[in-house]
């Protein structure tokens, strides 16, 4: 492996790494203006308030607030990491791609949050798992902008 080679794949890797964690956030942020938005329709569940209010918690109280970004970067980590290299390795640059992605990946990590959530599924909890995997989408585009619009660790041949 050429030196040039090494450093395209050093810094397809730290893209990947910037894209994810500015995907999270953006996702983050996402959840909060998707249940604000939908506690305002009638017959909203009432606990969407509380969602909706509760990122300004988070904004106020900095270590919630972190501690909210490293939990969900712990349970999405190992199958955005996993994805994201079969971008990388096959050159995957489509943005629908990685937008579905994203919400898998979300709705995964919601899963691993909430283990018994196959045994209560009520609609409160379909709901949630719509929400998050929307803010996946949301993620998941953002993802695509930094890194995966030039996904593909091989180097592209120089235009001539």
């Amino acid at each position: 492996m050429g030196m040039a080679t090494a450093k395209h794949v050093l810094k397809r890797i730290l893209m990947m790494l910037a894209g994810y964690l500015v995907a999270v956030l953006v996702g983050l942020i996402a959840v909060a203006a998707i249940y604000a938005a939908l506690s305002s329709l009638p017959n909203a569940p009432s606990y969407f308030d509380v969602m909706g209010v509760s990122p300004i918690a988070v904004l106020v109280v900095p270590p919630l607030g972190l501690f909210v970004y490293f939990l969900t970067i712990v349970v999405t980590a190992l199958q955005t990491l996993i994805f994201a290299l079969i971008a990388e390795l096959f050159s995957l640059r489509n943005v629908l791609l990685h937008m579905v992605f994203g919400a898998a990946a979300a709705a995964a990590g919601f899963v691993l949050i909430w283990p018994s959530s196959a045994e209560d599924m009520d609609p409160e909890r379909w709901a949630d798992i719509g929400i998050i995997a929307a803010a996946g989408l949301v993620a998941g585009l953002v993802y695509w902008l930094i890194a995966g619009r030039d996904a593909g660790f091989r180097r592209p041949l120089l235009q001539r």
